[in-house]
């Protein structure tokens, strides 16, 4: 029978380097002695000399694994490098740094060093254990540097408050709530359709929140089966807006961002908190009361009110229309809270980004020169059939008005009808569905004008077929 002679190999970690390195500097045991105390071979010892500065600069770094026994360098050194000097930033700044902000940022580092490289979660995994970091609970980072001594002068000075010149034009964001009439006509307006709207963009109209929705009815009809994750704005059964989980959320994306932000926040808003909410991604900027500049500025609003006004005038037109002889009253009856949504996240979409930049400069919220050029008639929402410029204008700012008492169809027996199933609409199914699309494409072919609608017929058509499949 063979014996298999081959020795086991046995490598040191970096701790155990370490202790070599001192027993050959603190005694006279020379390298076999030491080799035989650690059960390896003198070779390795003496390897361990040659590297001896190396193993010490890793070892006071405070970053190294003293447990990891091989040090396998990255094939994406710079990556490697470049993620850990951001990771200790973010960690400085008291950061909530998880795996997938580290994926992110990783890939934009990538991106920006010009190498094709996507982090997957193994390389995660391996940079996590060569570089000691760890999530499982805060890590006290020990700075590079000593740190300065405090400034001379009183000791209960206070550092001077963040301005709109410490972030950049795309991380200074303006928000403001916006009351909205829903289901108003010219001439008409109720108590029971008011919605409370909150909008928020950033100063280059690059990024715009999702809207958030604000109403009246605690359970609205309408919404039955509906997954409200899915809809194009966020509705709150309550006309006060839930500040602290709005920011909440806010604070919580920018931080998968990896970003630090600047909101701009009205007066009111800030006074109406009995203590500031906790953010680290956020940081919040309320405008003074005494002065004029709003945190959002106002043709932005006006635009998003127009072009909303100019689209349910259009759904009530359709709706008489498709009615025969239905009146204006009962066409205004049929449109729903569900349908205010999507109408709301529709008009916030067509506000145009450079409509947002030329106000914010305007108003002083953000650098640069106001462009002349820019024609805000052709930014706003075109007058529809039927009303003078004047007349239009007085209804898209109709919200100062004292509207009239009543109740909405839609809220009458919701609450008290005790939530019957015979109450509500039966939801459609799978056949419903593609029968829909087949009658839309058969009014289609028998009324459309345009071939380029039936591409976004098309569109349409292929995701509610995938959605059918599944």
């Amino acid at each position: 029978m063979e014996l298999n002679t081959k020795k086991k190999l046995h490598a040191l970690s970096l701790a155990e380097k370490i202790q070599v390195l001192e027993l050959l500097d603190e005694s006279k045991m020379s390298q076999s002695e030491v080799a035989r105390r650690f059960r390896v071979s003198q070779p390795q010892i003496s390897r361990i000399c040659k590297n001896k500065e190396k193993l010490l600069a890793d070892w006071c770094s405070g970053t190294a694994n003293h447990e990891r026994k091989r040090k396998r360098e990255s094939k994406y050194s710079g990556i490697d490098e470049a993620l850990l000097c951001w990771y200790h930033i973010a960690r400085a700044k008291a950061w909530d740094v998880t795996g997938p902000m580290l994926l992110h940022k990783a890939k934009e580092l990538a991106d920006i060093m010009g190498q094709d490289f996507v982090p997957s979660i193994g390389w995660l995994v391996r940079w996590k254990r060569r570089n000691n970091v760890g999530f499982g609970s805060r890590q006290v980072l020990v700075p590079l540097l000593p740190p300065e001594p405090p400034p001379s002068g009183p000791p209960s000075q206070a550092q001077p408050p963040l301005s709109l010149k410490d972030f950049s034009p795309e991380d200074v964001f303006g928000c403001a709530e916006v009351p909205l009439f829903y289901r108003a006509v010219p001439g008409r307006v109720f108590q029971c359709d008011r919605l409370q709207v909150l909008l928020c963009a950033n100063s280059r109209g690059t990024e715009k929140r999702k809207v958030f929705v604000g109403g009246l009815q605690v359970a609205p009809r309408c919404f039955f089966g509906v997954n409200s994750d899915a809809l194009p704005a966020s509705y709150h059964p309550d006309l006060a807006i839930p500040w602290s989980e709005w920011l909440a959320q806010f604070d919580q994306d920018m931080g998968q961002q990896g970003r630090r932000v600047a909101l701009l926040l009205a007066a009111r808003v800030a006074e109406g908190w009995t203590s500031p909410p906790g953010l680290h991604h956020v940081c919040l900027l309320p405008l003074s009361a005494a002065g004029t500049t709003p945190s959002l500025p106002g043709s932005v609003i006006l635009a998003f009110k127009a072009h909303y006004r100019h689209r349910l005038l259009s759904k009530l037109a359709a709706t008489q229309s498709g009615k025969g002889d239905a009146s204006l009253a009962e066409a205004r009856a049929s449109i729903t809270v569900l349908d205010a949504l999507h109408m709301v996240a529709a008009a916030w979409a067509k506000v145009p980004p450079r409509l947002i930049l030329s106000s914010f400069i305007q108003e002083g919220l953000a650098p640069g020169k106001t462009q002349l050029s820019l024609d805000k008639d052709t930014e706003m929402s075109p007058v529809p059939s039927g009303l003078s410029p004047e007349e239009f204008s007085h209804f898209v700012d109709l919200e100062d008005e004292d509207p009239e008492p009543g109740v909405c169809k839609e809220e009458t027996g919701t609450e008290d009808s005790g939530r019957e199933e015979d109450g509500f609409e039966a939801l459609p199914t799978k056949a419903d569905a593609l029968r829909a699309l087949c009658t839309l494409r058969r009014w289609l072919e028998c009324n459309s004008t345009s071939p380029e609608l039936f591409e976004k017929f098309y569109d349409c058509e292929a995701e509610v077929e995938r959605l059918c499949r599944l």
